[in-house]
């Protein structure tokens, strides 16, 4: 049976659908600030100054502030090493120092949380992963945790406490760069794999995860996007 609208409700309908459709749509794809996240957190990974320091100076015009963009390069140390992360933040202080000469003012942002005083971090990290993993978190973490007790302790009570503790990125912001750095570097397939499920536990969508790898074909080299596409696909069968 076929239903005669109004034409003022037949368009209320039809654009209603539209935005929807619209709106679906730009979910599956990354923002500009999302793009120079995972652009940043790539060459940061890679020691690649040079490209970073023009891709830093894109992340703050897409309108990334600069505690953004700090805490971005603070938590990769956790993933790339303190060199990596060290020289990023004195190619970012470079790039904003510059801007500063142009008389470009950029945002500051939300003030970064610089301590973290809870009586228990390993606690509060714990709880922190579960929420990512959305899966209970034994006390220590089986395999490595039991292998090396301080490592485990490293990972709850600093990462996954102190670094995180700060709201100034998203846990969803935080994975993005986190799977952008680690699909850019070799040999980290299992980590990656994890980082993926993380990812989308926070609302990160296939799609999305593809163009970050879209992003490392450009960025980094073609070899790194084609192994980090392999373990998206390994995931889906």
């Amino acid at each position: 049976m076929r239903i005669n609208l109004p034409k003022s409700i037949f368009f209320i309908v039809v654009f209603t659908l539209n935005i929807n459709k619209m709106e679906a749509q730009e979910k599956q794809h990354l923002t500009g600030q999302q793009q120079s996240i995972a652009a940043i957190s790539a060459l940061t990974a890679t020691g690649d100054l040079k490209n970073l320091k023009s891709e830093l100076d894109s992340g703050l015009e897409a309108g990334l502030t600069v505690n953004e963009i700090k805490e971005i390069l603070v938590q990769l140390y956790a993933y790339c090493g303190f060199p990596r992360s060290l020289n990023a933040l004195n190619t970012f202080k470079t790039v904003a120092d510059e801007r500063k000469t142009k008389g470009i003012t950029d945002k500051t942002g939300k003030e970064i949380v610089v301590e973290n005083n809870v009586v228990d971090k390993y606690e509060q990290g714990r709880k922190v992963l579960e929420v990512l993993t959305k899966t209970p978190q034994s006390k220590p973490a089986p395999g490595f945790g039991e292998f090396s007790p301080r490592i485990d302790s490293f990972l709850k009570e600093h990462l996954f406490a102190d670094v995180f503790a700060s709201d100034v990125l998203t846990y969803q912001q935080r994975e993005l760069a986190t799977i952008s750095a680690l699909a850019a570097m070799p040999g980290l397939a299992s980590q990656l794999e994890s980082h993926i499920g993380i990812g989308m536990n926070t609302g990160i969508t296939e799609q999305q995860i593809k163009t970050v790898f879209d992003i490392i074909e450009n960025s980094i080299n073609k070899e790194q996007a084609e192994k980090a596409r392999d373990v998206l696909a390994k995931m889906k069968k």
